[in-house]
């Protein structure tokens, strides 16, 4: 006769030869063994550089970056109070040494991250992250972008501009540290490799207050920093493109009515639509004030799903910004559209080439269409 067969239970497991029960051996949760050695602390985290009696010293956030002052030291524009005073940095609790934010800027920077020649494109995109004027989400809405647009040859330039919560004016203060980044990067331009007809801003939320009007007051920000002592003196502030991404009120709020400069650079605009509907609004409002005037190139997606980034959602969780997908709804891909309008303006192209963006605006101001009727 064969011996009985003994089967364990769904109660028990075998294990090492004796009975436990089924639930000590869950193998989501398994138990360490008494020798394993810890996990070590994270390494490389980034730190603030140190206050002392010297104008702060803006650290990289990202390995390899090349950081530079938007103002030399002394310049009438920093004040002289705070300007020793080390940025504080917001990590993540989650993901060690990833930085979400920063506060407490008033040595305004930008840090450039430049792309192999074998692959690069001359592009350059200045990067101002959101935040509500209070914090610079510099993790999402910056950071994120570095090896995104490395990947489609572009330079990308993380700009830190100046709070309202640490004391500044974003209309004026925030704005003119948006254009002096670009008269920086442009500047540097042959240094970085990058063309100089190729160099843009792309403003989220609170950071497209400033790629939306950079679109538009470069002119008047350039012949009022000219002084001979200016290091940046004769170098234009003008963007070559723009992105306005779920944007705060634009210079056409409320149906203000700025004049639209005859070279005014396209723009890219995109926002979630009834679920953030004020910052659609405000996108619509700079779209339709580009239709009306002709401007070529101006591009708009208005999504139907989407909240505002930090908004609740219905399973609990937050709207995600910047270049996070958006839990599988199609504003997530937005990246991907602009990547599509940027290539058909041709700053994807070999560098030095002419763009299309630059002939059509050459085109516009030679022959500029006369504006639409408002009315009906």
């Amino acid at each position: 006769m064969f011996p009985r067969l003994v089967i364990p239970t769904l109660a028990a497991w075998v294990v090492g030869g004796a009975l436990l029960p089924a639930q000590q051996a869950n193998p989501t949760t398994p138990t360490a063994p008494a020798n394993r050695l810890p996990l070590p602390a994270p390494l490389a985290i980034p730190q603030p550089g140190p206050t002392n009696n010297a104008p702060y010293a803006p650290q990289s956030i990202l390995p390899g970056g090349i950081v530079l002052p938007l103002y030399p030291p002394g310049s009438p524009q920093l004040r002289a109070a705070r300007v020793h005073e080390a940025e504080q940095y917001n990590l993540s609790k989650s993901v060690p040494g990833r930085i979400n934010s920063i506060v407490n800027i008033h040595n305004p920077s930008i840090e450039v991250h430049t792309v192999d020649g074998g692959v690069s494109t001359g592009a350059a995109i200045i990067l101002a992250a959101g935040g509500g004027h209070n914090t610079l989400n510099v993790g999402t809405e910056a950071a994120d972008f570095v090896p995104f647009f490395y990947n489609y040859g572009v330079t990308t330039v993380i700009l830190r501009n100046r709070l309202r919560k640490d004391g500044y004016e974003p209309t004026t203060d925030a704005v003119q540290d948006a254009l002096q980044a670009i008269r920086l990067v442009r500047a540097h331009a042959q240094e970085l490799r990058i063309d100089p007809s190729r160099i843009g801003i792309l403003g989220f939320s609170a950071g497209a207050e400033l790629s939306a009007p950079a679109a538009l007051f470069y002119s008047g920000f350039d012949s009022t920093n000219n002084a001979p002592s200016d290091p940046l003196a004769g170098i234009s502030s003008r963007p070559d493109f723009v992105g306005i991404v779920y944007p705060g009120p634009t210079p056409f709020r409320r149906g203000a009515n700025p004049p639209i400069p005859a070279d005014v650079p396209p723009a890219f605009i995109t926002s979630p639509g009834a679920g953030d509907r004020v910052h659609a609004i405000w996108a619509a409002e700079y779209f339709n004030a580009m239709l009306n005037s002709g401007v070529p190139n101006v591009e708009m997606h208005i999504y139907g799903n989407g909240r505002h980034p930090g908004d609740p959602l219905p399973d609990g969780s937050r709207m995600t910004g910047g270049l996070t997908h958006r839990n599988g709804i199609p504003f997530g891909t937005w990246q991907d559209r602009f990547i599509d309008w940027f290539r058909d303006l041709g700053f994807l192209q070999k560098s030095g080439t002419e763009t299309k963006a630059a002939r059509d605006v050459a085109e516009f101001v030679k022959s500029p269409p006369r504006p639409a009727n408002r009315q009906p």
